[in-house]
């Protein structure tokens, strides 16, 4: 057994001493690395780079969303009334004005409808004429029968016949009146039906003149109420529907100003402005709908058209911003590399991003004045030397 122990204490003894051993050689290695590396540094050239100025001055979000063309308004043509097409005014690009006849129903039979409606209202005007008459002559009877009756000549029977024969021409009479006022509901009616077979496009508000998108139907199709005959829409303006998430909700308002552009004419912009913003998110999206107006005089843009909306949602009119290129991340963290005052080195400076503008790119953090590199990035490190190459001071960014 003790033979056994002074076994294990030498073995152990020898272990420390190799691991001691290679300790001292991992740590000379490492000494002559690193001698090395500062015998590199210290030959190694300088960097070339290209630099430009960080600068202030107003910078905008600028967000854009897609949409589509609608019409500013619209509406279906129908007839009140059943009927064979007669005759269609307009056919689909057409303009029409605020009232106008666009169709017309075969009215041979409405025509005959008033007719008969005009024969009746005669015969009860002839009737109340006959009542009136009659409530005259009963009239008449019932004063005689009373002067006699005051003379001791007549009865009171006789009086008592003349009173009811006088209320009754007076009922007679209030019939014939209430028969008169029904014909004449009748026939206005017959022409208001009649009136119904010929389709005017009238609409309130808005311009005078709209557009015949579509035409549902042809000359001598038959037709009931309310069947479709074509589609008006207004043109001038048009309007464009926006989804937006609660983030930008919120930086919108009524009659802010937006730009729109489609792919069927490119380059060219078209002014807009908010006309509703809604007031509810859909709980499916969690968007909310934003109606932009567009002026439309030309009637370039066409209801259906897939649409761009450049909206600023935010503008800061005092902050440093920076080329974009001079962005560098570093650790999961953004930063600059600033130039020495002798633009011989460099230091590593974070910052924190802000609103991005087309190739400038809002900053803040500490002491950011001066030129900062934007080429060569990738080769530095805190401290390193640079060479300028190139400067670029007063960029257009």
């Amino acid at each position: 057994m003790s033979k056994q122990k002074s076994n294990r204490r030498i073995l152990s003894i020898i272990l420390i001493g190799l691991a001691l051993v290679i300790a001292w050689l991992v740590y000379e290695r490492f000494q002559e690395i690193n001698n090395v590396s500062k015998k590199s540094t210290k030959n190694r050239q300088p960097i070339p780079v290209e630099i430009t100025q960080i600068k202030q001055g107003p910078i905008s979000r600028i967000r854009s969303f897609s949409g589509t063309v609608q019409a500013f308004a619209e509406f279906v043509v129908s007839p009140k009334v059943d009927g064979r097409v007669e005759q269609l005014m307009f056919d689909v690009s057409d303009t029409v004005s605020r009232g106008q006849l666009v169709a017309r129903l075969d009215n041979a039979e409405y025509v005959q409808t008033v007719n008969q409606a005009q024969a009746d209202l005669e015969v009860a005007e002839a009737n109340l004429s006959e009542a009136e008459s009659l409530l005259t002559i009963a009239q008449r009877e019932l004063d005689r029968i009373q002067r006699l009756l005051q003379r001791g000549i007549s009865s009171e029977s006789q009086l008592d016949s003349a009173k009811a024969e006088q209320l009754a021409k007076q009922a007679h009479l209030k019939v014939s009146i209430a028969q008169v006022s029904r014909a004449q509901a009748t026939l206005e009616s017959a022409r208001i039906r009649l009136g119904y077979t010929k389709v005017n496009a009238g609409w309130n508000g808005g311009t005078e003149l709209r557009v015949i998108a579509e035409r549902y139907v042809d000359e001598g199709e038959t037709v009931s109420a309310s069947t479709p005959l074509m589609r008006i829409v207004e043109l001038n303006p048009v309007k464009v529907i926006i989804h937006v998430s609660e983030q930008d909700y919120v930086h919108f308002a009524p009659e802010q100003r937006a730009s729109l552009t489609t792919d069927a004419y490119s380059g060219r912009s078209f002014p807009a402005k908010i006309l509703r913003i809604s007031p509810v998110f859909h709980e499916n999206t969690r968007q909310a709908e934003i109606e932009f107006e567009v002026s439309n005089p030309e009637h370039k843009l066409k209801p259906g058209m897939f649409a761009n909306v450049k909206v600023t949602l935010e503008t800061i009119e005092n902050a440093m911003y920076v080329s974009d290129h001079a962005l560098v991340k570093r650790e999961g963290r953004y930063g600059l590399f600033m130039v020495t005052d002798d633009r011989s080195k460099v230091s590593w400076h974070p910052v924190e991003v802000g609103i991005t503008q087309d190739n400038k790119v809002q900053i803040t953090g500490k002491d950011l004045s001066g030129p900062v590199v934007i080429l060569g990035q990738q080769l530095l490190n805190d401290g390193s030397t640079i060479n300028v190459v190139t400067q670029n001071i007063t960029p257009k960014i």
